[in-house]
């Protein structure tokens, strides 16, 4: 459902997408059938897209170091919904072997790839996989070079080219940042932008909207466009849909408390007994029914610019058949609010009632 756009203009036709980090409170083997069970259902509701995050080591902050590896079991399981990687750590990788296996997965997965990188990665990760964290950027910049050079056919080095072929790729690769400079250097190489769920608030603006944090960011990616080159803007979304507002809250009440006392990098300033309404603020998720989340991401300006939305239930983390059934009410309610139009269905999708 892409579009060509060459102005900084409302996007009125989105796609919209499934992201998680694989975070279910279960083994390892039940999280990755469960994201399986839910992209499948994805593809039946009309979803386009769905998009694994890698994380190494750090099991409760992302469960799966291997994305291609499952997406290609996916990708045998569904026929229509593009597959993503949001994102693959590239400054700790082998930016060739990177080449090579999303080459293999678009050929297998029919051409339904979509590479998403970026730095990622905790110290920790870094030092485990040889790597110097406080060089990230100048290895990022040499390693996505050595991408798109790889999936351009040039000549690497050693004088070979990478095998399988795979030049359409380059036009399906985001970079995911959190500044201003960064949204310009994917203007610039003309690659999709991929914007996060929430950011860290400048000091002393704790309730700065996260809208006026990153429509800079969507600023300098489109001042740095070049002509002819159709945006693509990925917003990043925490969302949880429900039948009830009770309902979400409960789970709200669980997950976001939990992800408030790790002392994530947010540093809300947030007290632990602090009402649900300020983490939620704090958090920027949309969450409660149908209504509520439609009438909550309508204030979000951000999304007027983006060509893809994607939602994840994290930090919420309600338990599988709850993240099945707030798939299907955003495809029926909340996804059509927003501008978009359902894709030919795949399969049929099963009405899930909640435990």
């Amino acid at each position: 459902m892409s579009q060509t756009i060459t102005s900084h203009d409302k996007v009125a036709t989105k796609r919209i997408g499934h992201f998680s980090r694989i975070l279910d409170v279960a083994s390892a083997s039940e999280r990755y059938r469960y994201i399986t069970e839910q992209i499948v259902h994805a593809e039946a509701l009309g979803f386009d897209t769905a998009w694994l995050a890698q994380h190494h080591f750090h099991e409760f902050e992302g469960g799966l170091p291997a994305p291609f590896v499952l997406l290609a079991y996916i990708a045998a399981q569904t026929r229509r919904i593009r597959l993503g990687t949001g994102v693959i750590c590239l400054p700790m990788e082998n930016p060739v072997r990177v080449a090579e296996d999303a080459a293999v997965l678009d050929i297998i997965s029919n051409g339904r790839l979509e590479v998403g990188i970026g730095t990622g990665g905790t110290l920790e990760s870094y030092t485990a996989f040889g790597a110097d964290s406080a060089q990230r950027g100048p290895v990022m910049a040499h390693h996505t070079q050595v991408l798109r050079d790889a999936w351009s056919d040039l000549l690497l080095q050693g004088n070979v080219q990478v095998y399988p072929r795979r030049p359409e790729l380059t036009q399906h690769l985001w970079q995911a940042t959190f500044g201003v400079e960064g949204g310009a250097r994917a203007g610039q190489a003309g690659d999709g932008l991929m914007l996060s769920r929430t950011q860290p608030r400048p000091q002393g603006q704790p309730d700065l909207p996260l809208s006026i944090i990153q429509q800079p960011i969507i600023d300098a990616y489109f001042a740095a466009l070049p002509d002819g080159i159709a945006p693509r803007i990925m917003a990043s979304r925490t969302l949880f849909v429900a039948d009830t507002r009770e309902e979400a809250l409960r789970f709200a009440e669980i997950g976001l408390r939990k992800k408030l006392r790790a002392n994530d990098f947010n540093k809300t300033g947030l007290a632990h007994d602090a009402p649900i309404a300020s983490i939620i603020k704090a958090y920027d998720v949309h969450i409660g029914t149908p209504a509520d989340v439609i009438a909550s991401l309508k204030q979000d300006t951000v999304l007027d610019d983006a060509t893809d939305i994607v939602f994840q239930v994290h930090d919420i983390d309600p338990p599988h058949a709850y993240v099945l059934r707030s798939l299907e009410l955003v495809a029926k309610e909340v996804a059509p609010a927003l501008g978009w139009k359902t894709a030919p269905p795949v399969g049929h999708s099963k009405e899930v009632v909640a435990p």
